[in-house]
């Protein structure tokens, strides 16, 4: 038996843009649209609706991908790539124009705040409404119900209609639901989106658990270090097609790479946001890491920086690399000072590296900041210079791999001992 749970080919998707929606209409419609349409002549209904049908865009175009049963797989791009488009097709919400999708197994979903439920029940009908959705027995859904209520956290307001619910208690009710109601085939859009830090946590541990189970999880979000972390492998989507698909940490390095030209297509040497006399600037920053992906924690990670001089020659140079989180917390830097003599007899055009020889950082998305000066002269500072992805690793070499960063930012190297007081 193939372990093939979703097979995916030439999906394409095509919406109308420009035109009005369509709403229900009433009989006073209906008449006024028909004594109005004696009064426009077939050459301009002709123009209309030529006009009307041509204004169409593919949201989706010619993909085509497999996933394996108990694979993570996280789908990323940019805003309009067409990611939650990919899930609503695959979840049976919206039909293709083109191609066709197979589901080998039953489906949870979360797409956005409520999908799914309805206003006007109470929470704990929606979870029993949800449940025989999804093929299961009252009994099935009865044993996973404790669970689900603590894990949303609105055990004083089940009994409550939903539309009721602010849009945190919406969303922590959903994705209890279309986790814990044991679906083979779990579809996540953007869960990190909404919520406060206590919630997300929450709901990565419980993805982290469900891929754990052998379940099958397509997750769609903009976190980076999320992905990085949970995802086996990686989508990428751009303009409705596949540009990119293979391991997480190739993914996600395209994804930045081309972020990084989309954001700043200032080259690094003719970037305007610096200051500093201008002596000592700092034209290009790379990372090196073995086989040239990106770095995992634990392991060799070489910042390569090249330079040029107004001055020629240089000396007593000093450079920092300063590594800060998302939120721009300062992480830690790396100085030349801090390790003996600045750099003398430093040519007009140069390269210096920085080496790290074990990573600290968890996985995620960090910011790299770049400061130098000349003598007691700041010569050159640019923030947000690059951002650094970080995968997760062997950080302990006891191949317990940290799987979230619950337990902070930084990984370091310690040991334990115990002995009998008796």
């Amino acid at each position: 038996m193939s372990d093939i749970v979703i097979r995916a080919e030439g999906l394409g998707k095509q919406y109308c843009i420009g035109g009005r929606q369509a709403r229900y209409r009433t009989l006073r419609d209906s008449i006024s649209n028909a004594i109005r349409a004696t009064f426009l002549s077939t050459h301009n209904l002709l123009q209309i609706n030529t006009a009307r049908s041509n204004e169409t865009i593919w949201a989706l175009k010619d993909i085509s991908f497999e996933v394996k049963q108990g694979e993570v797989v996280g789908i990323i791009g940019p805003n309009g790539a067409g990611k939650s488009t990919l899930l609503k097709i695959l979840s049976r919400i919206t039909e293709p124009t083109e191609g066709y999708a197979d589901i080998f197994g039953r489906v949870g979903s979360l797409l956005e705040v409520g999908t799914g439920f309805h206003p006007e029940l109470t929470g704990r009908e929606n979870i029993f409404l949800n449940g025989a959705i999804l093929g299961m027995k009252r009994q099935e859904i009865q044993r996973q119900f404790d669970e689900i209520v603590a894990f949303a956290e609105v055990e004083k307001f089940i009994d409550t209609p939903v539309k009721h619910y602010s849009s945190g208690m919406y969303l922590r009710l959903a994705f209890a639901v279309a986790a814990h109601l044991e679906p083979e085939i779990l579809l996540v859009d953007e869960v990190l989106a909404v919520g406060d830090m206590a919630f997300q946590k929450k709901c990565l541990g419980k993805m982290e658990a469900v891929a754990r189970g052998g379940r099958t999880v397509l997750f769609v979000s903009h976190h980076m270090a999320a992905v990085s972390s949970l995802c086996s492998r990686g989508i990428l989507l751009s303009q409705g097609c596949i540009v990119a698909i293979g391991d997480t940490g190739t993914v996600v390095q395209r994804y930045q790479s081309e972020m990084d030209e989309v954001l700043n297509l200032t080259p690094l040497a003719d970037r305007q946001d610096r200051n500093g006399s201008g002596r000592l600037r700092f034209t290009t920053v790379r990372f090196a890491a073995p086989a040239g992906r990106c770095p995992t924690s634990g392991e060799e990670l070489s910042i390569v920086l090249e330079c040029c001089s107004t001055d020629g020659v240089l000396n007593n140079v000093d450079v920092e690399i300063q590594f800060l989180d998302m939120n721009n917390t300062m992480l830690f830097t790396c100085a030349k000072r801090f390790t003996g003599p600045c750099f003398d007899n430093l040519s007009a055009v140069s390269e210096i590296v920085c080496t790290i020889p074990a990573l600290p950082l968890a996985a995620g998305v960090y910011r790299i900041h770049l400061w130098s000066a000349v003598g007691k002269e700041r010569a050159d500072y640019i923030e947000n210079a690059a951002q650094l992805v970080v995968m997760e690793g062997d950080f302990f070499g006891s191949g317990r791999l940290p799987v979230s960063r619950k337990h902070g930012s930084f990984l370091v190297h310690h040991s334990w001992s115990s002995r009998s007081m008796a």
